[in-house]
Protein backbone atom coordinates (compact mmCIF):
# COMPACT_ATOMS: atom_id res chain seq x y z
CA UNK A 1 0.00 0.00 0.00
CA UNK A 2 2.04 3.27 -1.18
CA UNK A 3 1.35 6.16 1.37
CA UNK A 4 1.22 9.59 -0.49
CA UNK A 5 0.89 12.03 2.54
CA UNK A 6 2.76 10.27 5.75
CA UNK A 7 1.77 11.74 8.88
CA UNK A 8 5.18 12.55 11.34
CA UNK A 9 5.63 9.12 13.49
CA UNK A 10 3.93 9.83 16.88
CA UNK A 11 1.20 12.16 15.61
CA UNK A 12 -2.22 11.60 17.42
CA UNK A 13 -4.90 10.34 15.66
CA UNK A 14 -8.19 10.60 18.22
CA UNK A 15 -12.65 11.57 17.73
CA UNK A 16 -13.92 13.74 20.34
CA UNK A 17 -17.55 14.07 22.55
CA UNK A 18 -19.03 16.08 24.74
CA UNK A 19 -20.97 15.10 27.79
CA UNK A 20 -24.32 16.77 27.40
CA UNK A 21 -24.60 15.62 23.45
CA UNK A 22 -23.82 11.90 23.89
CA UNK A 23 -23.90 10.60 27.96
CA UNK A 24 -27.97 10.80 28.50
CA UNK A 25 -28.23 10.07 32.61
CA UNK A 26 -29.62 13.79 32.98
CA UNK A 27 -30.94 13.14 36.59
CA UNK A 28 -28.78 9.55 36.82
CA UNK A 29 -27.32 8.70 40.42
CA UNK A 30 -27.49 12.07 41.68
CA UNK A 31 -26.62 14.52 38.54
CA UNK A 32 -27.61 17.64 38.74
CA UNK A 33 -28.87 20.04 36.04
CA UNK A 34 -27.20 21.85 33.27
CA UNK A 35 -27.93 24.87 32.00
CA UNK A 36 -28.93 22.86 28.83
CA UNK A 37 -30.88 20.50 30.90
CA UNK A 38 -33.05 23.81 31.41
CA UNK A 39 -32.58 25.60 28.51
CA UNK A 40 -34.17 22.38 26.39
CA UNK A 41 -37.10 22.54 28.27
CA UNK A 42 -38.29 26.32 27.20
CA UNK A 43 -40.67 25.78 23.71
CA UNK A 44 -38.66 27.10 20.38
CA UNK A 45 -35.16 27.17 21.78
CA UNK A 46 -34.01 23.41 20.38
CA UNK A 47 -35.48 21.88 16.89
CA UNK A 48 -38.07 19.74 17.47
CA UNK A 49 -38.19 19.89 21.07
CA UNK A 50 -35.45 17.50 21.47
CA UNK A 51 -32.93 17.21 24.48
CA UNK A 52 -29.93 15.39 25.84
CA UNK A 53 -32.19 13.14 28.65
CA UNK A 54 -31.05 9.97 27.18
CA UNK A 55 -29.11 11.46 23.63
CA UNK A 56 -26.67 8.26 23.20
CA UNK A 57 -27.09 6.75 26.23
CA UNK A 58 -23.24 6.53 27.01
CA UNK A 59 -23.64 6.49 30.19
CA UNK A 60 -24.74 3.69 30.42
CA UNK A 61 -23.18 1.92 27.39
CA UNK A 62 -19.28 3.30 27.46
CA UNK A 63 -17.96 0.01 27.30
CA UNK A 64 -19.47 -0.66 24.18
CA UNK A 65 -18.53 2.56 23.13
CA UNK A 66 -14.72 2.32 23.79
CA UNK A 67 -15.00 -1.36 22.62
CA UNK A 68 -15.64 0.44 18.86
CA UNK A 69 -13.12 2.96 19.31
CA UNK A 70 -10.38 0.34 19.68
CA UNK A 71 -12.24 -1.47 16.91
CA UNK A 72 -11.11 1.80 15.13
CA UNK A 73 -8.36 2.35 16.34
CA UNK A 74 -8.17 5.19 17.84
CA UNK A 75 -5.10 6.08 19.74
CA UNK A 76 -6.99 9.02 21.84
CA UNK A 77 -10.17 9.65 22.58
CA UNK A 78 -11.47 13.67 24.05
CA UNK A 79 -14.52 13.75 26.22
CA UNK A 80 -15.74 16.09 28.44
CA UNK A 81 -16.67 16.50 32.08
CA UNK A 82 -20.76 17.21 33.33
CA UNK A 83 -19.69 19.49 36.11
CA UNK A 84 -23.26 19.38 37.31
CA UNK A 85 -22.64 15.15 37.36
CA UNK A 86 -19.56 15.67 39.55
CA UNK A 87 -20.45 18.38 41.10
CA UNK A 88 -24.29 18.49 41.74
CA UNK A 89 -24.78 22.12 43.04
CA UNK A 90 -21.61 23.32 40.91
CA UNK A 91 -19.76 23.56 44.49
CA UNK A 92 -20.04 21.91 47.50
CA UNK A 93 -21.11 18.39 47.92
CA UNK A 94 -19.43 16.04 45.83
CA UNK A 95 -21.23 13.16 43.50
CA UNK A 96 -19.34 10.27 44.30
CA UNK A 97 -21.77 8.12 41.38
CA UNK A 98 -20.61 11.08 38.99
CA UNK A 99 -16.59 10.37 39.80
CA UNK A 100 -17.07 6.72 40.11
CA UNK A 101 -18.67 6.92 36.18
CA UNK A 102 -16.13 8.75 34.87
CA UNK A 103 -13.12 6.52 36.91
CA UNK A 104 -14.68 3.53 35.11
CA UNK A 105 -14.12 5.42 31.39
CA UNK A 106 -11.09 6.39 32.07
CA UNK A 107 -9.91 3.16 33.15
CA UNK A 108 -11.51 1.20 30.20
CA UNK A 109 -9.77 3.61 27.67
CA UNK A 110 -6.85 3.07 29.25
CA UNK A 111 -7.00 -0.99 29.06
CA UNK A 112 -8.26 0.08 25.40
CA UNK A 113 -4.79 1.65 24.58
CA UNK A 114 -6.46 4.32 24.20
CA UNK A 115 -5.70 7.87 25.55
CA UNK A 116 -8.00 9.79 27.08
CA UNK A 117 -8.24 14.01 26.51
CA UNK A 118 -10.49 15.11 28.96
CA UNK A 119 -12.08 18.53 28.14
CA UNK A 120 -13.30 20.32 31.74
CA UNK A 121 -15.97 22.50 30.21
CA UNK A 122 -17.80 21.91 27.26
CA UNK A 123 -20.80 23.87 27.76
CA UNK A 124 -22.70 22.33 30.51
CA UNK A 125 -22.63 24.65 33.28
CA UNK A 126 -24.55 23.57 36.64
CA UNK A 127 -27.91 25.51 36.25
CA UNK A 128 -27.31 26.68 39.90
CA UNK A 129 -24.15 28.70 38.84
CA UNK A 130 -26.45 30.05 36.63
CA UNK A 131 -29.18 31.50 39.52
CA UNK A 132 -26.54 32.11 42.41
CA UNK A 133 -24.17 33.31 40.04
CA UNK A 134 -25.37 34.83 37.36
CA UNK A 135 -23.20 31.88 35.00
CA UNK A 136 -20.15 33.39 33.45
CA UNK A 137 -21.57 37.20 34.00
CA UNK A 138 -20.56 36.09 37.77
CA UNK A 139 -17.45 37.59 39.52
CA UNK A 140 -17.61 34.52 41.39
CA UNK A 141 -17.60 31.95 38.19
CA UNK A 142 -13.69 31.56 38.08
CA UNK A 143 -13.15 30.68 41.42
CA UNK A 144 -16.07 27.95 41.16
CA UNK A 145 -14.19 26.74 37.86
CA UNK A 146 -11.02 26.58 39.33
CA UNK A 147 -12.74 24.44 42.43
CA UNK A 148 -14.22 21.82 40.21
CA UNK A 149 -11.27 21.77 38.18
CA UNK A 150 -8.74 20.87 41.27
CA UNK A 151 -11.79 18.18 41.88
CA UNK A 152 -11.09 16.42 38.54
CA UNK A 153 -6.94 16.78 38.59
CA UNK A 154 -7.47 14.98 42.22
CA UNK A 155 -9.29 12.33 41.07
CA UNK A 156 -8.34 11.51 37.52
CA UNK A 157 -4.80 13.36 36.79
CA UNK A 158 -2.98 10.06 38.30
CA UNK A 159 -4.22 8.64 34.76
CA UNK A 160 -5.26 11.20 32.68
CA UNK A 161 -2.33 13.74 30.96
CA UNK A 162 -4.04 15.40 28.80
CA UNK A 163 -6.44 18.41 29.73
CA UNK A 164 -8.84 20.95 27.92
CA UNK A 165 -10.06 23.54 30.22
CA UNK A 166 -12.60 25.17 28.20
CA UNK A 167 -14.02 24.29 24.84
CA UNK A 168 -14.94 26.83 22.43
CA UNK A 169 -15.11 30.38 25.02
CA UNK A 170 -16.11 31.85 21.70
CA UNK A 171 -19.59 29.54 21.66
CA UNK A 172 -19.81 30.10 25.09
CA UNK A 173 -19.83 34.18 24.84
CA UNK A 174 -21.37 34.80 21.44
CA UNK A 175 -24.10 32.15 21.29
CA UNK A 176 -25.07 32.18 24.85
CA UNK A 177 -24.65 35.63 25.91
CA UNK A 178 -24.95 37.62 22.53
CA UNK A 179 -27.07 36.10 20.24
CA UNK A 180 -28.94 33.63 23.04
CA UNK A 181 -29.32 30.96 20.38
CA UNK A 182 -27.61 28.55 22.89
CA UNK A 183 -28.01 28.32 26.80
CA UNK A 184 -28.65 30.39 29.00
CA UNK A 185 -29.88 32.09 25.97
CA UNK A 186 -29.24 35.79 26.69
CA UNK A 187 -29.27 38.57 24.19
CA UNK A 188 -27.04 41.28 24.37
CA UNK A 189 -24.28 43.39 22.94
CA UNK A 190 -22.47 43.86 25.70
CA UNK A 191 -22.42 40.54 27.96
CA UNK A 192 -20.23 38.54 25.87
CA UNK A 193 -17.22 40.12 26.17
CA UNK A 194 -17.31 40.26 29.86
CA UNK A 195 -18.81 36.51 30.19
CA UNK A 196 -15.68 35.81 27.15
CA UNK A 197 -13.29 37.58 30.48
CA UNK A 198 -14.45 35.36 33.19
CA UNK A 199 -13.85 32.23 30.81
CA UNK A 200 -10.48 33.32 30.46
CA UNK A 201 -9.59 33.56 33.80
CA UNK A 202 -11.49 30.53 34.87
CA UNK A 203 -8.95 29.01 32.26
CA UNK A 204 -6.01 30.94 34.21
CA UNK A 205 -7.02 29.90 37.77
CA UNK A 206 -7.23 26.55 36.81
CA UNK A 207 -3.99 25.97 35.16
CA UNK A 208 -2.29 27.75 38.00
CA UNK A 209 -4.12 25.12 40.23
CA UNK A 210 -2.64 22.37 37.93
CA UNK A 211 0.35 23.42 37.74
CA UNK A 212 1.07 24.59 41.38
CA UNK A 213 -0.37 21.41 42.69
CA UNK A 214 -0.32 18.68 40.63
CA UNK A 215 1.32 18.76 36.88
CA UNK A 216 5.21 18.10 38.64
CA UNK A 217 3.71 14.78 40.07
CA UNK A 218 1.10 13.63 37.33
CA UNK A 219 3.74 14.86 34.29
CA UNK A 220 0.21 15.95 32.20
CA UNK A 221 -0.28 19.27 30.00
CA UNK A 222 -3.17 21.32 30.01
CA UNK A 223 -4.04 23.72 27.53
CA UNK A 224 -7.75 25.53 26.25
CA UNK A 225 -9.07 24.95 22.62
CA UNK A 226 -10.53 27.46 20.66
CA UNK A 227 -12.53 27.65 17.63
CA UNK A 228 -12.03 29.99 14.60
CA UNK A 229 -12.78 29.70 11.19
CA UNK A 230 -10.88 31.24 8.28
CA UNK A 231 -11.26 34.54 6.82
CA UNK A 232 -10.07 34.87 3.29
CA UNK A 233 -10.14 38.71 1.91
CA UNK A 234 -13.03 39.01 -0.65
CA UNK A 235 -10.71 41.44 -2.93
CA UNK A 236 -6.90 42.16 -2.66
CA UNK A 237 -7.82 45.28 -1.93
CA UNK A 238 -5.73 46.73 1.91
CA UNK A 239 -9.42 47.41 3.51
CA UNK A 240 -10.62 43.69 2.77
CA UNK A 241 -7.15 42.55 3.59
CA UNK A 242 -7.52 44.53 6.96
CA UNK A 243 -11.40 43.58 7.34
CA UNK A 244 -10.39 39.72 7.58
CA UNK A 245 -7.61 40.13 9.77
CA UNK A 246 -10.00 41.91 11.96
CA UNK A 247 -12.47 39.10 11.77
CA UNK A 248 -10.20 36.59 12.60
CA UNK A 249 -8.72 38.97 16.08
CA UNK A 250 -12.16 39.38 17.31
CA UNK A 251 -12.55 35.46 16.90
CA UNK A 252 -9.43 33.85 17.44
CA UNK A 253 -6.91 36.32 19.09
CA UNK A 254 -9.41 36.98 21.41
CA UNK A 255 -9.03 34.53 23.55
CA UNK A 256 -5.89 33.50 22.57
CA UNK A 257 -3.95 36.84 22.25
CA UNK A 258 -4.53 37.45 26.23
CA UNK A 259 -2.66 33.83 26.53
CA UNK A 260 0.05 34.29 24.53
CA UNK A 261 0.87 37.85 24.83
CA UNK A 262 -0.58 38.78 27.63
CA UNK A 263 -3.72 40.94 26.66
CA UNK A 264 -6.44 41.48 24.51
CA UNK A 265 -5.71 42.34 19.94
CA UNK A 266 -5.46 46.20 19.87
CA UNK A 267 -8.21 46.13 18.00
CA UNK A 268 -10.70 45.33 20.15
CA UNK A 269 -9.54 47.38 22.24
CA UNK A 270 -10.07 50.64 20.20
CA UNK A 271 -13.63 49.09 18.65
CA UNK A 272 -14.56 48.22 21.73
CA UNK A 273 -13.03 51.05 24.60
CA UNK A 274 -15.10 50.35 27.92
CA UNK A 275 -17.75 47.47 26.77
CA UNK A 276 -14.19 45.38 27.14
CA UNK A 277 -13.74 44.76 30.39
CA UNK A 278 -9.32 45.31 31.41
CA UNK A 279 -7.53 42.43 33.36
CA UNK A 280 -5.18 43.91 36.48
CA UNK A 281 -1.34 43.27 35.83
CA UNK A 282 -1.76 40.21 38.19
CA UNK A 283 -4.28 38.58 35.97
CA UNK A 284 -2.47 39.37 32.91
CA UNK A 285 0.61 37.67 34.26
CA UNK A 286 -1.91 34.55 35.32
CA UNK A 287 -3.36 34.33 31.86
CA UNK A 288 0.06 34.81 29.87
CA UNK A 289 1.70 31.34 29.30
CA UNK A 290 -1.33 29.63 30.56
CA UNK A 291 -1.18 27.08 27.96
CA UNK A 292 0.94 23.85 27.25
CA UNK A 293 -0.81 23.41 23.55
CA UNK A 294 -2.66 25.40 21.19
CA UNK A 295 -6.31 23.65 20.83
CA UNK A 296 -8.20 24.56 17.53
CA UNK A 297 -11.43 23.29 16.78
CA UNK A 298 -12.03 23.89 12.39
CA UNK A 299 -15.45 23.45 10.29
CA UNK A 300 -15.12 26.26 7.74
CA UNK A 301 -14.02 29.17 5.76
CA UNK A 302 -15.53 32.44 4.74
CA UNK A 303 -14.86 35.49 2.52
CA UNK A 304 -14.27 38.53 4.71
CA UNK A 305 -14.60 42.03 3.06
CA UNK A 306 -15.11 45.62 4.58
CA UNK A 307 -18.03 47.17 6.06
CA UNK A 308 -17.25 50.60 7.32
CA UNK A 309 -19.86 51.68 4.36
CA UNK A 310 -22.00 49.09 3.08
CA UNK A 311 -22.85 46.93 6.30
CA UNK A 312 -25.10 43.76 5.67
CA UNK A 313 -25.41 43.16 9.95
CA UNK A 314 -28.05 40.46 10.39
CA UNK A 315 -26.81 38.93 7.30
CA UNK A 316 -27.84 34.90 7.40
CA UNK A 317 -23.93 34.01 7.98
CA UNK A 318 -24.18 34.08 12.48
CA UNK A 319 -20.63 33.01 12.67
CA UNK A 320 -19.39 36.22 12.10
CA UNK A 321 -20.04 37.45 16.00
CA UNK A 322 -21.06 40.37 16.15
CA UNK A 323 -19.98 41.79 13.10
CA UNK A 324 -21.49 45.28 14.00
CA UNK A 325 -18.44 45.67 16.24
CA UNK A 326 -16.23 44.76 13.39
CA UNK A 327 -17.16 46.59 10.19
CA UNK A 328 -16.70 42.90 8.47
CA UNK A 329 -19.15 41.61 5.59
CA UNK A 330 -18.87 37.45 5.16
CA UNK A 331 -19.80 35.29 2.30
CA UNK A 332 -19.09 32.27 0.75
CA UNK A 333 -17.95 31.70 -3.19
CA UNK A 334 -21.18 29.78 -4.92
CA UNK A 335 -18.89 26.65 -6.08
CA UNK A 336 -18.20 26.19 -2.71
CA UNK A 337 -19.58 22.61 -1.52
CA UNK A 338 -21.55 22.73 1.35
CA UNK A 339 -22.45 20.45 4.48
CA UNK A 340 -26.00 20.15 5.62
CA UNK A 341 -25.36 22.69 7.91
CA UNK A 342 -25.10 24.91 5.28
CA UNK A 343 -20.86 25.47 6.32
CA UNK A 344 -19.02 25.65 3.09
CA UNK A 345 -16.21 22.80 2.32
CA UNK A 346 -13.02 25.01 1.82
CA UNK A 347 -9.74 22.81 2.89
CA UNK A 348 -7.06 25.10 2.04
CA UNK A 349 -9.06 27.81 4.39
CA UNK A 350 -7.75 24.98 7.29
CA UNK A 351 -4.34 25.12 5.99
CA UNK A 352 -3.91 29.26 5.83
CA UNK A 353 -5.49 29.21 9.42
CA UNK A 354 -2.76 26.82 10.65
CA UNK A 355 -0.18 29.20 9.32
CA UNK A 356 -1.62 32.13 10.62
CA UNK A 357 -1.63 30.34 14.19
CA UNK A 358 2.05 29.59 13.99
CA UNK A 359 2.70 32.97 12.38
CA UNK A 360 1.45 35.38 15.18
CA UNK A 361 1.74 33.05 18.50
CA UNK A 362 5.57 31.69 17.09
CA UNK A 363 4.59 28.56 16.08
CA UNK A 364 3.15 26.59 19.01
CA UNK A 365 2.61 23.07 19.40
CA UNK A 366 -1.00 22.45 18.27
CA UNK A 367 -4.09 20.08 18.47
CA UNK A 368 -7.16 20.12 15.90
CA UNK A 369 -9.47 19.07 18.50
CA UNK A 370 -12.33 18.92 16.57
CA UNK A 371 -12.79 19.28 12.62
CA UNK A 372 -16.02 17.50 10.80
CA UNK A 373 -18.78 17.60 8.61
CA UNK A 374 -22.70 17.04 8.98
CA UNK A 375 -24.37 15.24 6.49
CA UNK A 376 -28.52 13.73 5.94
CA UNK A 377 -26.73 10.01 6.33
CA UNK A 378 -29.15 7.11 5.77
CA UNK A 379 -28.98 3.42 6.93
CA UNK A 380 -29.28 1.18 3.92
CA UNK A 381 -28.92 -2.30 4.38
CA UNK A 382 -27.63 -1.69 7.76
CA UNK A 383 -24.55 0.32 5.96
CA UNK A 384 -24.00 4.40 6.06
CA UNK A 385 -21.76 5.05 2.83
CA UNK A 386 -21.44 8.05 3.90
CA UNK A 387 -19.07 9.50 0.45
CA UNK A 388 -19.35 12.98 0.97
CA UNK A 389 -17.82 12.48 4.67
CA UNK A 390 -14.50 10.47 3.26
CA UNK A 391 -14.29 13.23 0.93
CA UNK A 392 -14.74 16.01 3.30
CA UNK A 393 -11.49 14.33 5.70
CA UNK A 394 -9.46 13.47 3.16
CA UNK A 395 -9.68 17.33 1.70
CA UNK A 396 -8.95 18.65 5.01
CA UNK A 397 -6.25 16.04 5.96
CA UNK A 398 -4.59 16.69 2.94
CA UNK A 399 -4.37 20.63 3.58
CA UNK A 400 -3.38 19.40 7.03
CA UNK A 401 -0.50 17.60 5.86
CA UNK A 402 0.50 20.39 3.58
CA UNK A 403 0.49 22.83 6.84
CA UNK A 404 3.10 20.20 8.37
CA UNK A 405 5.34 20.03 5.22
CA UNK A 406 5.45 23.93 5.62
CA UNK A 407 6.69 23.61 8.97
CA UNK A 408 3.75 24.17 11.00
CA UNK A 409 3.92 21.86 14.44
CA UNK A 410 0.90 20.01 14.50
CA UNK A 411 0.53 17.03 16.52
CA UNK A 412 -2.49 15.69 16.30
CA UNK A 413 -6.13 15.49 14.83
CA UNK A 414 -9.80 14.52 16.33
CA UNK A 415 -12.60 14.15 14.63
CA UNK A 416 -15.86 15.22 15.56
CA UNK A 417 -17.75 13.25 16.38
CA UNK A 418 -17.19 9.89 17.30
CA UNK A 419 -21.22 9.61 17.35
CA UNK A 420 -23.97 11.21 16.11
CA UNK A 421 -25.24 12.91 18.98
CA UNK A 422 -27.57 15.74 20.00
CA UNK A 423 -26.16 19.05 18.15
CA UNK A 424 -27.48 21.46 20.55
CA UNK A 425 -29.76 24.06 18.85
CA UNK A 426 -30.00 21.91 15.92
CA UNK A 427 -31.29 18.84 18.57
CA UNK A 428 -31.10 15.26 16.66
CA UNK A 429 -31.20 17.15 13.34
CA UNK A 430 -27.52 16.66 12.34
CA UNK A 431 -25.24 14.68 12.15
CA UNK A 432 -21.69 14.36 12.29
CA UNK A 433 -20.87 11.23 13.70
CA UNK A 434 -18.53 8.60 11.96
CA UNK A 435 -20.70 6.23 13.34
CA UNK A 436 -24.38 6.05 13.35
CA UNK A 437 -26.71 5.90 16.08
CA UNK A 438 -30.00 4.28 15.18
CA UNK A 439 -33.38 5.82 16.29
CA UNK A 440 -35.10 4.44 19.22
CA UNK A 441 -32.71 1.10 20.11
CA UNK A 442 -29.40 3.02 19.80
CA UNK A 443 -27.51 0.58 18.27
CA UNK A 444 -24.24 2.04 17.49
CA UNK A 445 -23.51 1.22 13.98
CA UNK A 446 -19.81 2.55 12.11
CA UNK A 447 -20.07 4.44 8.72
CA UNK A 448 -18.07 3.81 6.10
CA UNK A 449 -15.96 7.30 7.20
CA UNK A 450 -15.31 4.96 10.43
CA UNK A 451 -13.71 2.12 8.60
CA UNK A 452 -11.96 4.47 5.87
CA UNK A 453 -10.35 6.62 9.36
CA UNK A 454 -9.28 3.44 10.61
CA UNK A 455 -7.21 2.74 7.72
CA UNK A 456 -5.78 6.41 7.80
CA UNK A 457 -4.71 5.22 11.70
CA UNK A 458 -2.95 2.15 10.82
CA UNK A 459 -0.88 3.26 7.92
CA UNK A 460 -0.33 6.72 9.74
CA UNK A 461 -1.41 8.57 6.48
CA UNK A 462 -3.33 9.43 2.96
Amino acid sequence: MTIDKPFPVDFLWGSATSSYQIEGGYLSDGKGPSIWDVFCMIPGKVYNQDHGNIACDHYHRFREDVALMKQLGLKAYRFSISWPRVLPAGRGAVNQAGLDFYNALIDELLQAGIEPWVTLYHWDLPAALEFELHGWLGEGISDAFAEYADLCFQHFGDRVKNWITINEAWVVAILGYGHGVFAPGIQSKDLPYLAGHNLLKAHAKAVDVYRKKYQSQQQGKIGITNNCDWREPLTDSPADRDAAERALEFFLAWFADPIYNGDYPACMRERLGERLPSFSAAEKELIKGSSDFFGLNHYTTMYASDATQNSEAGSVYGNGGLSEDQDVNLSVAPDWPQTAMQWAIVPWGCRKLLQWIEARYNNPPIYITENGCAFDDQLIDGKVADLERIAFFEGYLSAIHEAISSGVNLQGYFIWSLLDNFEWASGYSKKFGITYVEEGTLQRVPKDSAKWYGEVISRNGL
